[in-house]
């Protein structure tokens, strides 16, 4: 057992290591420090589910509060599909709103143990990801669904998968991002996720953070220090409060960036200084937020993202 860990921990110090020096998807150059402008920000479908917008709702409030890109989730465009919408003119319209589709959010089950499960979580992402390059993105997140409540996940093996799923992804030009899940028991640690993203051993393996999965997960802040503004395209932007304690918070207790006591300076500070140019997505599930009204709740969202980066840069 200690062989085992002790390898682990090395190979842990060795894919942040890697992960900090260059493991980067081809599709994203690394940017220096003092390109703050560089970033880009982009409305997750999460903070209006409350709101029961249709897609083309949702793309219409994105571009009237002032947003450049959406992320719009899996079971949102299939709910369109279903009713008989065309991903054709959904991407048309997002192109002529002035808007680009940064990521997406889906849930292909590609790190379970269950290899027929996994065979299908692999399928099932392979359809998904096609129908966000349809809709002109790049990108969808890659969390370690249906392995939340498992104690006992292999990193190597967690790492094998993401490479399979990586290589679909390549094959149809849409990288997953493996997504760091606070409150999951596997890929809870933002230290896990670059394991598995180094044990991929891919050029595009990337990871998707999250201010509260950081924070929920236990994961210091300090840590993203390791990292490569290259090994990231995207960062899920939110807040949470003081209370109630860090075991007790759940997603509900997600609020505005700068309403809450996230260290939002410390953090873009690190994103500068590792090179990251890439999208901060404000992703909320706050039950009160659900039920105002969608533009306003868009407006304030950019609002206090865009101000929580203009104070620290006023710094």
């Amino acid at each position: 057992m200690m062989n085992r860990l002790t390898r682990r921990e090395s190979l842990l110090s060795t894919g942040a290591l890697l992960l900090g020096g260059g493991v980067a998807s081809r599709s994203q150059a690394a940017a220096p420090a003092s390109e703050k402008s560089t970033w880009k920000f982009c409305l997750n479908q999460s903070t209006l589910r409350g709101q029961m917008l249709s897609m083309e709702q949702f793309i219409d409030v994105a571009a009237e509060a002032g947003y450049e890109a959406i992320e719009p989730w899996i079971n949102e465009i299939e709910k369109f599909l279903q009713a008989g919408g065309q991903l054709g003119d959904l991407k048309k319209r997002i192109a002529d709103k002035g808007l680009t589709v940064a990521s997406a959010i889906g849930f292909a089950q590609w790190i379970v143990d269950d290899e027929a499960q996994r065979a299908a979580g692999l399928e099932q992402a392979r359809h998904r990801m096609d129908w966000v390059k349809q809709l002109g993105g790049v990108r969808i997140a890659a969390p370690p669904s249906g392995a939340t409540n498992q104690t006992d996940l292999s990193l190597d093996a967690a790492g094998e998968r993401y490479r399979a799923l990586l290589d679909i992804g390549a094959e149809i030009g849409v990288t997953p991002q493996v997504e760091v899940w606070g409150f999951s028991k596997s890929l809870s640690k933002l230290g896990e996720v670059l394991y598995v993203a180094a044990a991929a051993g891919h050029p595009d393996a990337c990871v998707l953070p999250d201010v509260y999965h950081l924070f929920k997960g236990g994961s210091s802040f300090e840590s993203l220090k390791l990292m490569s503004g290259r090994s990231m395209h995207c960062f899920h932007m939110n807040d949470y409060p003081a209370a109630p304690p860090r075991e007790e918070m759940t997603d509900a207790h997600r609020v505005y960036p700068g309403d809450g006591v996230a260290p939002l300076a410390e953090i873009y500070s690190t994103l500068s200084s590792i090179g990251f140019a890439g999208t901060f997505s404000l992703e909320l599930f706050n039950r009160e937020y659900w039920q105002q009204d969608a533009l306003t709740v868009a407006k304030t969202g950019l609002e206090k993202m865009q101000g929580s980066v203009d104070a620290w840069r006023d710094k």
